[in-house]
């Protein structure tokens, strides 16, 4: 039995805009896991996908350190949940 709760089926809510910025920055899989490397923070290509797909949950140093490699601030990730609240 798993201990992590999902959120609508999801393990979390930032996939669907982390993959639409990084598409829109050119970065593959394999380039944005190789900046993420240089900063001391290691995510395979394939745990990329899984976190886009929203396979995997996305620990919030790797949220930043992502948001930071694509230039945006970490709170555009979540634009998506903060509509469902507002």
């Amino acid at each position: 039995m798993s201990l992590i709760t999902k959120y609508n089926g999801n393990m979390n809510v930032t996939g669907r805009l982390l993959k639409n910025y990084r598409i829109k920055k050119s970065l593959s899989y394999e380039k944005l896991s190789a900046k993420l490397e240089l900063m001391g923070i290691s995510i395979h290509k394939q745990s990329l996908y899984d976190i886009e797909n929203n396979k995997r949950t996305v620990k919030d140093y790797e949220l930043f350190a992502i948001a930071y490699i694509l230039g945006i601030d970490v709170n555009d990730l979540f634009a998506d949940i903060k509509k469902k609240y507002k």
